[in-house]
């Protein structure tokens, strides 16, 4: 087992879902509640990770993450250093890849809100705030426990957007699924099916508690 990698692995993917999902309950309760024009363009764009090809996504944010672009001379500016080929660049190039995964579930969780409960809230005398944290977070809480689980599991398995932006540094941008692929360059065919069935049980796990919620919601309203 690499231990080294195990650790950026488990560190990459806890920070992706601290940092995505309260931004995954936000865009996911504007999503599921606003009505304006153009909206299935912002759901195409958060969809599109889904359907680019890892590489492809990998190649756009090297670029963007370059000391000449934008986004990487305002990093600099912010920190004095660059983006690729670090930990905070794969952890932002994480974040792009994972917000399907984040945002999605917890859309159609508050989806499955009907409106006149929100209105009965306010009728009340709850802020919207009040009825996001004291009716509608409770409700929606398997769709966010789907999330996390989808988002730290796949960002475990992330491979091209992560050697496209990281490379390969020990200790730093080195992350499980991409020491499977250097121990199976180096014929190291037992220390590979050590590492690649632990990511196999850690998505085993995760799709059983994924669809575990889903059968729990269908069978609380049947």
């Amino acid at each position: 087992m690499d231990w080294s990698a195990l650790f950026v692995s488990f560190r990459l993917a806890a920070l992706t879902c601290a940092f995505l999902l309260p931004l995954g309950i936000f865009l996911g309760r504007w999503l599921a509640s606003a009505r304006f024009r153009g909206k299935g363009l912002c759901e195409a764009l958060v969809a599109l990770p889904l359907v680019l090809p890892p590489t492809v996504l990998g190649f756009y944010l090297l670029q963007s993450f370059g000391r000449e672009a934008p986004v990487g001379q305002l990093w600099m500016s912010l920190t004095g250093g660059g983006l690729n080929f670090t930990f905070s660049g794969i952890l932002l190039a994480s974040l792009v890849a994972n917000l399907p995964f984040a945002v999605q579930p917890i859309q159609r969780a508050f989806e499955n809100i009907p409106h006149n409960l929100r209105e009965a809230a306010w009728c009340s005398g709850l802020s919207p705030w009040q009825t996001l944290l004291r009716i509608e977070l409770p409700l929606v809480w398997p769709g966010i426990l789907s999330a996390t689980a989808l988002t730290f599991a796949h960002t475990l398995g992330e491979f091209g957007v992560i050697l496209m932006v990281g490379g390969a540094i020990d200790g730093e941008t080195r992350t499980l699924a991409i020491a499977i692929y250097d121990r199976v360059q180096a014929f190291d065919e037992q220390g590979a099916a050590l590492m690649a069935a632990l990511l196999l049980l850690v998505s085993f796990t995760t799709l059983g508690v994924v669809y575990g919620l889903a059968g729990r919601r269908r069978w609380g309203r049947g």
